[in-house]
């Protein structure tokens, strides 16, 4: 049967993403690849705008069917911003959200909000730290300057988070 190729390859990415988001979360797992996202939604998006572009560099040079190769292009243009400006905004949320989080989960261990030195990446690193050691990796961050990818080889306890991607 023929297809059934193409089906087997997305049935596979589809199993692929749905375990690893069963297996156990730690340094060298964490961060989150969707493939159905990540590979296949931006293939779909730039095969037609490479195809596009093409066809508009072709009707420059002959002159006819100039506006319509431009406005396909646009429109591909535009779905390819969309995805990008949709993944970006969703982060954006994401980042706020765990910066609210996080800053309560030290108020209420110490009483105190975060310093004001922390950055928005050294943050989204401690949601990952245990509750034994938060406080004191958070302190360590701002005195050292520790980077996101430093704060986490630094944690000893891993608290997964499933929930962003």
């Amino acid at each position: 049967m023929e297809g059934t190729g193409h089906f087997k390859v997305a049935l596979s990415l589809l199993i692929l993403s749905k375990q690893y988001c069963m297996s156990e979360q730690n340094f060298k797992n964490h961060s989150r690849y969707v493939p159905m996202y990540h590979l296949v939604a931006f293939l779909a998006v730039l095969f037609p705008l490479v195809v596009t572009v093409i066809h508009l560099f072709k009707t420059i040079g002959d002159g006819s069917g100039r506006l319509h190769a431009a406005a396909m292009v646009s429109l591909v243009f535009a779905v390819l911003l969309s995805l990008w400006y949709g993944r970006a905004f969703a982060i954006k949320a994401q980042d706020r959200a765990i910066r609210a989080e996080e800053n309560f989960r030290y108020y209420i261990a110490t009483g105190k909000t975060f310093d004001s030195r922390l950055r928005m990446g050294q943050i989204i690193a401690l949601r990952f730290a245990g509750d034994n050691e938060f406080v004191d990796l958070a302190k360590k961050a701002v005195d050292e300057n520790l980077s996101a990818k430093q704060i986490k080889m630094a944690i000893t306890n891993w608290k997964a988070d499933n929930n962003r991607v």
